[in-house]
């Protein structure tokens, strides 16, 4: 892959990519309590804004992968309502970072504009990172990008992640009516990113054609850069551009190790990162019971099997799957696809993830429960906490548990 773009490197993107709830259980923090708590914990999340840290006795950063799910029955702007209330209460529960990630044409996920949304994530919460996972760059730009990312970074200073993907996200049709005007494709995902990161740093050198421009705000620092990728394309570059790296196991589970593997031997030391970093998504269910979870997951199954097939709609009730008449093949792709899921009681669950994440060798885990009910999703990522171990300290709880306004869309 060459990296030449106009007068851009790619190897560029490598350089300098660091810039310079349950109320009932927390109760209520004094202000200048909540202040002090707030200051400490922004400092420990903007120390190293690449490698996560790890809350509580859990052995590992654990992070959430929102969707905005639109459940049957369920409108958009309720969903938008649960996943705010949802970053609100990730944050009390320790997760490190809450991602969002940028679909199309999907009437399940109401996530089509990441930095829409993490702007009013970011006003509803006080530490967390926020991040995409991921903007689809070649639906867009590369100077708008720079150019909503260094507002987020502006409005929300140390919190926000850029996460990359080179996949549309959608039907090629969709794709096509997203990109009007743009000729570059994912095979140019490489010199996207160049261009992106020059924009980004406003070092474009001197000669090239759009070394007078400026993607305003520039704030001194902008956030890190992460690829994301299912398959070996973005494991290398990022493993040779020395960038973290994330990796959709949720729905490529069996090119997770070679992924890893890959981007491990591909990387080089840079100003980012001095040794790999990792992450990886992971479709986890967690609920009282083992059936209650495996019922729950069902109906992020059937949604799944009606996208595959070309028919994506609402994810559909507990009750609408288990009524399905599945055909033999629908219902072996439905086994399948259950068998990447870590489901079950909170501890089977908490027990399954860490043992995922040491045999593939995952710096970090990102859950995420793209499941009917917006209850049964708050309280799965709930148990999912507490059972790993990511109990916050009750100072931290309290801070977040003031109110921030009502989580209005």
């Amino acid at each position: 892959m060459s990296g030449e773009r106009t007068g851009g490197t790619q190897e560029h993107a490598g350089k300098a990519a660091l810039g310079g709830t349950d109320t009932a259980t927390a109760g209520a923090a004094t202000t200048a309590g909540a202040t002090a708590t707030e200051a400490v914990t922004a400092a420990e999340t903007a120390a190293d804004p690449v490698r996560g840290r790890a809350r509580g006795t859990a052995p590992a950063p654990l992070s959430i992968l929102d969707l905005a799910t639109v459940g049957a029955g369920y409108t958009p702007a309720d969903a938008l309502a649960a996943t705010t209330e949802l970053a609100r209460s990730a944050e009390g529960w320790g997760y490190h970072r809450f991602w969002v990630a940028e679909h199309h044409g999907m009437p399940g996920v109401a996530s089509s504009n990441p930095a829409v949304l993490l702007a009013h994530l970011g006003a509803h919460t006080r530490t967390l990172r926020l991040g995409s996972g991921g903007v689809m760059l070649p639906n867009h730009a590369p100077l708008t990008v720079a150019e909503q990312f260094g507002l987020l970074e502006a409005m929300h200073p140390g919190r926000i992640d850029l996460g990359l993907g080179r996949a549309p996200g959608t039907d090629q049709a969709t794709a096509r009516a997203l990109r009007r005007g743009l000729t570059d494709g994912a095979e140019d995902f490489p010199q996207q990113l160049a261009e992106l990161t020059h924009f980004l740093d406003g070092d474009f050198p001197d000669g090239h054609p759009y070394a007078r421009l400026r993607a305003v705000p520039q704030n001194g620092a902008r956030p890190p850069i992460w690829l994301l990728g299912s398959s070996g394309f973005s494991a290398r570059l990022a493993g040779r551009l020395g960038l973290p790296f994330a990796f959709a196991h949720h729905f490529s589970a069996a090119n997770t190790v070679p992924a890893l593997d890959l981007y491990r031997s591909s990387f080089q030391p840079s100003e980012v990162l001095e040794e790999p970093y990792a992450l990886i998504g992971v479709s986890a269910v967690a609920a009282e019971q083992e059936a209650d979870a495996l019922r729950l997951a069902r109906s992020a199954g059937l949604a799944m099997l009606r996208l595959r097939q070309g028919r994506p709609g609402l994810i559909p009730t507990p009750e609408e799957a288990e009524a399905h008449p599945y055909t033999e093949m629908e219902a072996d792709f439905l086994e399948s696809w259950l068998g990447n899921v870590v489901l079950g009681r909170p501890g089977q669950v908490a027990d399954g993830l860490e043992a995922l994440r040491k045999r593939v060798g995952a710096d970090e885990l990102m859950v995420t429960s793209h499941i009917h009910g917006h209850e049964a999703r708050h309280r799965s990522y709930r148990l999912i906490a507490e059972t790993y171990g990511l109990t916050a300290a009750p100072t931290e709880l309290q801070a977040v548990a003031e109110p921030l306004g009502t989580p209005a869309v």
